[in-house]
């Protein structure tokens, strides 16, 4: 079980790709090996949602697609309009409108020779959309997930900043690894100051006497989900923190949940081996869970 399980689905196999505009089926999708993703993880990705075909907040994850590009001083060549025509032509020829989770990659384009520095770029970016059928596994919601301590330290803004969406993941994947070792789900990590700030893929909630408590964000990916999660304890009137607190503050705590784009809410159902409430029907995280299902039909109507 993982925060992104999902039901195989054969029609994956026969999947059509965006590549720079041309679509390919997914044996003859293929980019050089001098494009500067594959060689040094150097360009953005966002992953979008497609509902009864509508792509789900698809304004926020197109701004946070920008602002990432900025961060890393990649021009992106064509218009938000420009992406969501691509994205929409690679789903008309998948026949594909629910359930869908698509990759959008964009790097800083081929080099001529495998060196870091952009002057030996010779082209403009690439850009990858990689949309599959992909249904959430509906058992993550009745088993939760097991998180806990991992070693691996988020960075910050002098690094690499946490708020940009990067192909550069290795932090992530190395957190992910020593969470697999400890026979975890997810791995919880924390910033360089020593108080909890995400897990290795998915933004981390915890709640105790029915209050909701969340790092400052200061550390991790700017989660489109995390976002919601926080706007809709505000307006439901459950009480959500933005703070800094240790594993210490937390570690006695009734329940907790992660969010992401391809699940949603997910409750956890351990933290360390001990078991929390957050699967029980009268979890508070159910109902921030169905709170948010509720926000998504709002937005496809």
């Amino acid at each position: 079980m993982s925060s992104h399980s999902y039901i195989s689905n054969p029609k994956n196999k026969d999947i059509f790709i965006n590549i720079n505009g041309e679509l390919f089926h997914r044996n003859e999708a293929k980019i050089s090996v001098f494009d500067s993703g594959f060689l040094l993880g150097d360009g953005i990705w966002e992953g979008i949602r497609l509902h009864q075909s509508k792509l789900v907040f698809i304004e926020d994850h197109l701004d946070r697609l920008y602002a990432s590009a900025e961060g890393i001083s990649l021009n992106i060549p064509f218009s938000k309009k420009d992406i969501i025509k691509e994205i929409n032509k690679v789903l008309y020829k998948n026949k594909m409108n629910d359930n869908i989770h698509l990759r959008l990659i964009i790097s800083r384009g081929d080099k001529i020779t495998p060196y870091q520095n952009p002057s030996s770029n010779v082209g403009p970016v690439n850009l990858v959309i990689i949309p599959e059928h992909k249904k959430t596994d509906p058992n993550i919601y009745k088993k939760g997930l097991s998180i806990g301590r991992v070693p691996n330290v988020r960075p910050n803004d002098s690094i690499l900043s946490p708020h940009f969406n990067t192909l550069s993941k290795l932090n992530c994947i190395l957190a992910s690894i020593e969470a697999n070792k400890l026979g975890y789900d997810e791995g919880i990590m924390h910033d360089l100051n020593g108080n909890i700030s995400t897990c290795n893929s998915t933004n981390l909630f915890f709640i105790n006497n029915e209050k909701v408590l969340t790092s400052t964000g200061e550390y991790c990916l700017n989660g489109i989900t995390r976002g919601k999660a926080i706007s809709l304890c505000n307006h439901n009137g459950i009480e959500c923190s933005e703070t800094n607190f240790s594993f210490e503050d937390i570690e006695n705590c009734d329940e907790a949940f992660v969010t992401g784009t391809f699940a949603g809410i997910i409750p956890v159902s351990y933290l360390e081996g001990r078991n929390l409430k957050s699967t029980n029907a009268d979890s508070l995280v159910n109902r921030i869970r169905k709170l948010y299902n509720e926000e998504i039909k709002k937005y496809i109507k």
